[in-house]
This record gives C-alpha cells, structure tokens and sequence, in this order.
C-alpha cells in the first residue's frame, strides 16, 4: 500500500481523492496556491505545501513546484484527480523518473490516448466502434480530403487531433467551404493546442452523449462499472449526467461495454479510465477516452457501490484489481448536478466570500463540496464548488430525489446554478429522457 500520497490538485475532487486516502491508511500531502491555503483538503490533509502564487500556471501547472512538494515531504504517490496536470503525459513520466508512483495510466498509454488520431487508429484495432472519417491526419492532397468528404457525406466535422473541451471543432456543411474551414481549424488548432493536425469525422446531428467507466490494473485484467448518459451539455461543458443512460438497446450495450474491457486489455491500460461515444439511431461512436477519474464518477460508484478512487489507489499500489466482472451489479439509478458559481441567467462568474452553507441530506443523497460558512471562492479558478448526486429505486425516484435536494440546498453570498438545475429536473424533455446534446442549448434559447 501507499505510504504517502501527495493531491495535485482542488476543490471538491482533492477532498474526494483525500477522503479515500484515510479511508486507506495513507497519508496525505495537500498542495496549494497562495488563495487556497483555507481549503478543506488543506485543513485536513497530514501536511500541506505552497507551491506558488495564485495564477494556476505558477502553481497547479508548475510541474517543478509539485515535484519538490513530493521531495521534501517523502511522498511515494501523486494523485493528479483531474483538470490540470491530471492527463500530461509529460508530467506522469517526470513522476516516474523522479522516483514517484503516478496514480494514473503510464505516460505512453496518455499519449496514446490524448492524440485523437492515434486514440482512434487504437480503438479500430481493439474492435471499439468509431464515427465515419478519414482515419487519419488530414493531408495536403486536397482531392483526397474531398474524396473523402464525399464518401462520408455532409455534413462533416474538422477536429483538432489534440483538441478537447469543444475546443478546435468546426462544422461543414458543404464542398465549398471545406478547404478553407480545415485551414482556419488548422490555425486555431496550432494557436490553442501548439498542434496544427486535424482530422474529419461524420457530423452526427443529433446524437446522446454516453460514456464507459472501466478500471484496469496494467495487470491484464479490466472491467467496467457501466454506462452513462452525460448529454446535457453547455457550450460543449457537462452540466447534469445520469447512469444508466436510458433507452438503449442491450444488446447494442453490451457489445460496447465488452469491446471497452477489451480495449484495456489491449492497450495495457492501469487504472481508472472513461470511454466517451456518441449514440445516435441504435450506433455508438467513439470519440475519445478520458485517461483519469471523471466528474461525474460519483453516478456510477452509486449504482454499482465500488469505490473508484480506493480502486486507483490500490492500483497504483500494485495491487490486482479487488473485482471481477461477476462481482459487479447494477441497482437502481443515480444523477448528478453539477454546482458551479455563476450567474444562473448569464453564466457569469460568481466568485465570493459564502455567507452561510448548508448541503442537503437524506436517502440517497451526496454531496461532494469543498464549501463551509465563511470559504471565499476565488476567481483564479474553475467555478465548480459542489456536486449534488441522488440515487433512486428508478429514474423518477432519483429525479424526485434530486428536485428535493436542490430545493433544501442553501449557499448564501455568491450567485450558484442551482435555479438552473430546478429547472432541469422538472423539465419534460429531460423527465422523459427524450434529448440529444443539442437539448440544453436550445431550452436555454428558448
């Protein structure tokens, strides 16, 4: 087991990451900028560093700060949880090279699976379905790319191969605009990302956004905790996700979830990993693997009671995976909001001092949340402060659950999403699980 593990990280997930460590026996280390020296994690942690200013490029960022945090406080592990660092290749292999347990993937395997192209070139060989395109970089033989434009059929989508977040994505709906919008993507891909290479993809229309959670031990063995539905969407950001994701086949399923286990397998892959698909008229698509804990892992631990961070932790140990495929059950449904400090209405930051905090309770409720009476939120910083997960017998059960939660929530001093969310889970559309991941921005449209 891990003697020490260091949290290179924030907010709700490194008080997640640091839960599970107690729950282990480890100790802990928390890192900070400046401006976090009150987080929770912080207050709880065994021992706590600064590893800089507020400005998360100096601190969060600063590979050579984290490093000596690990030095001088003999940790064995680094947890990167996510955002920042957590899927650097070049981080995870300075980990390694500085004598500290990476608690991720190997730097090879995030390279792998970080690069659009090679990540999809992975997946056809291991058998995992994958959108329409041109399997491959796209060259500067124009009439190929036409070609193949053609064959896949319009509309078509330009995607930056390192892109992410919505970022380095443009739609085509036609020959005649082609050309130029590879060249513009090229442009911003290069701006954004320091990687000017993209590729082309079938532009489904309206397809669900779902997704796998597997866990693997680098060891040959790997399962998966299920699916979700993750297509409420903002801007390309998730802002509610459920599991199971509703109304899909079977037989469709399970053909995925094997083909994901079986990619692992593959890949060598180690330790917790998520598939992302789009699903639309019975098919998934893959379009990338998220090479860390998500968000939104807190529906699947709900509905399958496996811990995933503790699984990543006695991964990382070198330990076999505690579960097999037989061992694992599915049992009811669960959903998630998440929290962020922003205006409800314009999507504005809302950073502050919170006046008064209160999280609601009762069965079936979780709440993941770095906030307390009197936390200041700064503005440094992504705006997720909490995440509400309620689990239920069925969907409606949850669903209701939920609506109760957020009802009883109560943060006081900032402006939160949280009339937003009321809203989501009183909606018809959505209570009916009747949407694709246009759904969110055309109902806040209109």
């Amino acid at each position: 087991m891990l003697e020490k593990v260091l949290i290179a990280n924030r907010g709700e997930i490194a008080l997640r990451v640091l839960r599970a460590c107690k729950e282990l026996g480890i100790r802990t280390v928390a890192v900070h900028s400046l401006v976090d020296r009150d987080l929770m994690h912080v207050r709880l942690a065994d021992e706590s560093v600064c590893i800089g200013p507020n400005n998360p490029k100096e601190s969060y960022l600063n590979i050579p700060a984290i490093i000596s945090a690990a030095e001088v406080t003999d940790t064995v592990g680094i947890h990167p949880c996510y955002g920042f660092l957590s899927e650097n290749a070049d981080f995870a292999e300075q980990c390694e090279k500085s004598g500290f347990v990476f608690i991720g993937p190997k730097p090879d395997t995030i390279r792998l699976m970080g690069d659009k192209v090679s990540a999809i070139k992975a997946m056809q060989k291991a058998g995992v379905p994958t959108v329409p395109g041109s399997d491959g970089p796209i060259t500067e033989d124009t009439q190929r790319t036409l070609e193949i434009a053609r064959s896949i059929g319009y509309p078509v989508i330009i995607k930056a191969a390192a892109g992410g977040g919505g970022r380095g994505m443009q739609v085509v709906n036609s020959e005649p605009a082609l050309l130029s919008a590879i060249h513009v993507t090229q442009t911003e891909a290069e701006a954004a990302f320091g990687n000017p290479t993209v590729y082309l993809e079938k532009f489904l229309d309206r397809p669900r956004h779902v997704e796998v959670q597997v866990l693997a031990d680098g060891q040959g063995h790997a399962i998966h905790l299920g699916d979700r539905d993750c297509s409420l969407q903002r801007r390309h950001q998730k802002v509610l996700e459920e599991a199971p994701a509703m109304g899909i086949a079977k037989e469709a399923k399970q053909a995925v979830l094997t083909a994901c286990v079986n990619a692992c397998i593959e890949i060598g892959y180690r330790g917790a990993g998520t598939f992302e698909f789009l699903y639309q008229d019975g098919e998934f698509f893959f379009i990338e693997m998220n090479t860390r804990v998500q968000v939104e892992h807190p529906v699947s631990e709900m509905i399958t009671g496996i811990d995933i961070v503790k699984e990543q932790l006695l991964i990382a140990s070198g330990l076999p995976l505690s579960y097999t495929q037989n061992d694992i059950s599915f049992k009811g449904h669960a959903v998630e909001c998440r929290i962020n400090a922003e205006d409800p209405q314009k999507f504005t930051p809302s950073p502050g001092t919170v006046q008064h905090f209160h999280a609601p309770g009762g069965n079936g409720v979780r709440v993941e949340s770095h906030l307390y009476s009197g936390y200041t939120v700064p503005p440094y910083y992504d705006s997720l402060v909490a995440k509400v997960i309620c689990w239920g017998t069925n969907r409606d059960n949850a669903m209701d659950r939920m609506s109760n939660a957020l009802d009883e929530m109560l943060v006081e001093g900032i402006k939160t999403n949280i009339p937003l969310h009321r809203r989501l889970v009183q909606d018809s559309g959505i209570r009916r699980a009747d949407y694709s991941i246009h759904y969110l921005e055309k109902l806040l449209k209109a």
